[in-house]
């Protein structure tokens, strides 16, 4: 183990790191601040913009630079900002020319209230090369406000990407579904396609997180007071049925398959985060104990060649995942991971029935299961994918007057 300060100014030698076939690193994230001029009723992960003992943690702008500094010597090419907000901390430009002066491109997560046309001048003067990416919490003030619960957040948003449009800067939105927004959904997709680098439909994560820090059970009351039904986001994923079954297909043709008694399933190990305060995660949502490493103890190197390799080798002995996750065809369609499994229950292999439900909704409407199946009681799962995968086929054959 090193000394803090050895750690805090590590710098990889880059020379014997691109010796290797391919660099360690590809793109991870930064959460500048867990702090956010928003107050939104969903949030997994917000605190109060004003919060100063979260501001005292955060780890200092020289610090992220040795971050940044860390990342590009072992071979990164894109940083993504996020939070929180991070156009709340006071150095964001400084770090964001940083950033850039190291050749990253640089991917930044907003709400685009604090988007002013400084900052806009920025962004056009050094590009980020990067889409910028804002959420919409509401096409009218009163559905913003009642999502952000704050008074002045839609007109704020407005002006922000006014000035984005105004410098010429590159963005693409998302939505939020629920049920104060789930009426302007269709608002939202017509007011998406005049954006000049809108080339897809926005997307609309709908199946809410509780929160990552398991710090507030009466927000996850709440969270889960929000999440729609698994009927009613399939309803959502299914407004275009025919690019929806094109999509799964493909899908499932790909990530379906066998069984596995190992926890980590997902590809995040090219991919690392580090959030606000020090800590070296696996992904954003993964804040487990067992899981992290504190930057003033290790480094970014260590998390990618030592760490990850032997968590991902991690096996459950959870005789419920053992049975029900484990033996699961669906288990690369379904969102069950570590992370859920963390923000629900504390646990790293915890079934989440939430998750479970939405999977089979959808395996259930491509006729992968039958209505009251379990997925982890199929057999002869692999003749049910090769079915749907060449019905799908023939369809787009058809389709295409083939």
């Amino acid at each position: 183990m090193t000394s803090n300060k050895q750690v805090l100014y590590y710098n990889a030698n880059p020379n014997i790191l691109w010796k290797k076939n391919k660099p360690l690193l590809r793109t991870f994230d930064i959460e500048l601040t867990e702090r956010c001029n928003n107050n939104c009723i969903h949030c997994c992960i917000n605190l109060p913009e004003h919060d100063a003992l979260a501001r005292q943690r955060e780890l200092t702008t020289s610090e992220w630079k040795n971050v940044l500094d860390q990342a590009t010597a072992l071979g990164a090419l894109t940083v993504r900002f996020t939070g929180g907000e991070p156009l709340l901390h006071e150095d964001f430009e400084d770090l964001y020319l940083y950033a850039r002066r190291l050749g990253l491109r640089v991917l930044l997560f907003t709400n685009a209230r604090l988007i002013t046309r400084s900052i806009a001048r920025l962004f056009s003067r050094i590009p980020p090369l990067e889409k910028i990416e804002i959420t919409v919490y509401g096409m009218k003030s009163e559905s913003c406000t009642a999502v952000s619960r704050k008074k002045n957040a839609f007109g704020e948003f407005r002006q922000g990407i006014d000035w984005l449009l105004e410098y010429k800067i590159p963005f693409i939105i998302k939505g939020t579904v629920f049920p104060a927004t789930i009426d302007e959904m269709e608002e939202l997709i017509a007011w998406s396609s005049k954006i000049p680098w809108m080339d897809s439909l926005p997307t609309f994560p709908m199946f809410l997180d509780l929160r990552h820090r398991r710090d507030s059970s009466s927000k996850n009351k709440r969270i889960k007071k929000l999440r729609l039904t698994p009927r009613e986001g399939l309803r959502i994923l299914t407004r275009d049925p025919d690019l929806y079954r094109r999509e799964m297909g493909t899908f499932c043709s790909q990530f379906l398959g066998p069984p596995s008694d190992k926890i980590f399933n997902c590809n995040a190990n090219n991919a690392i985060c580090v959030d606000a305060y020090g800590k070296i995660q696996y992904c954003l949502a993964l804040r487990h104990p067992d899981t992290v490493l504190d930057l003033h103890q290790h480094n970014l190197e260590e998390m990618l060649t030592d760490f990850i390799p032997r968590l991902r080798q991690k096996k459950s002995d959870n005789p419920e995942f053992l049975e029900r996750c484990g033996q699961c065809f669906l288990r690369g369609f379904c969102e069950q991971c570590p992370a859920k499994s963390w923000s629900e229950h504390g646990s790293l292999d915890q079934p989440v029935e939430y998750i479970c439900q939405v999977a089979h909704e959808q395996a259930e409407y491509l006729g992968l299961l039958k209505k009251g199946e379990k997925a982890w009681q199929i057999k002869d799962w692999q003749h049910r994918i090769s079915q749907l995968t060449k019905m799908i086929e023939k369809d787009n054959i058809y389709q295409q007057g083939g």
